[in-house]
């Protein structure tokens, strides 16, 4: 496991235990859109019991839904954080009737050793932004994939937490430096149809959805990512500009450009992606 995968577990570990479920309103929100976006699909299919496989299932919030619309099915649910796993065990330890099984793994390494031709259908909510390597995932994803099968997943567009990324953006220039990114550089809807074509779906929709969220105050919108274990950042540390400083000026400049009333603003872009093999999917 790299240091970035080791990280983000770590991360994940502390937000379930802590203030997960409080801070996930966007998170409930994907979830909530991939159930509702399977009901058509679900209908169509003549398959008994529907082998299902959900990654990055978190606390559970997805895997209630799937369980509640469709009780047959047999789910296999897999998270890299093992407290995560934890707590979602717990969330459904007193319904005997689901055929669910919980995986503590990482879908990269899992994915790759997993038996070909497993699943009716894959999916993920608000996790794919995390592969370290997403064409080798799909690709891997796409062989346990049975025919005829779907993957349906929703994950962040680039335009998420835009105004914090063009805050940050405002002090490297003012600074006369080279702006870092700061959060995870995610991929556009072209670029995921790129790595799906490439993995070998041949049938892809997509469908892209700004998402306003309001806070407090840039502090407090970076305590409810950080809660929810989305903190990971690609800056490094530089030379003649603190960290206290930098996070100073850019709360500055994120309250001047993006306040409004009753705090500011912070934009997501949410994508739902579906993939299957041919159009009879």
């Amino acid at each position: 496991m790299n240091n970035r995968t080791t990280a983000i577990r770590r991360q994940f570990n502390r937000s379930a235990e802590g203030l997960y479920d409080i801070h996930a309103d966007v998170q409930r929100t994907m979830a909530a859109q991939l159930a509702k976006s399977l009901m058509g699909w679900f209908s169509a299919r003549d398959a008994d019991p529907l082998m299902m496989l959900e990654i990055g299932c978190g606390t559970g919030t997805l895997t209630e839904l799937l369980i509640k619309q469709w009780p047959q099915a047999s789910i296999t649910a897999l998270d890299i954080a093992p407290t995560m796993i934890k707590v979602a065990e717990q969330r459904f330890q007193s319904n005997q009737a689901a055929d669910l099984r919980f995986i503590q793994s990482d879908v990269e390494i899992w994915a790759a050793e997993a038996p070909s031709d497993s699943f009716d259908l894959i999916v993920s909510s608000a996790c794919f932004q995390w592969l370290s390597h997403p064409r080798q995932t799909i690709s891997h994803l796409r062989r346990i994939l049975r025919p005829g099968g779907l993957l349906l997943f929703t994950t962040f567009g680039p335009e998420t937490f835009r105004e914090l990324h063009q805050s940050f953006d405002a002090v490297y220039y003012a600074n006369k430096m080279e702006p870092q990114r700061h959060g995870l550089s995610v991929l556009s809807p072209e670029h995921w149809k790129d790595v799906l074509i490439e993995a070998g779906f041949s049938v892809i929709h997509s469908k892209q959805e700004i998402y306003k969220e309001t806070y407090a105050s840039p502090r407090d919108f970076l305590q409810s990512v950080k809660a929810i274990g989305a903190s990971t950042s690609e800056a490094t540390k530089i030379e003649g500009l603190s960290s206290r400083r930098l996070f100073t000026e850019m709360y500055k400049v994120y309250e001047e450009k993006y306040s409004i009333q009753g705090g500011v603003i912070a934009t997501y872009e949410l994508l739902l992606i579906e993939a299957g093999g041919s159009e009879s999917s």
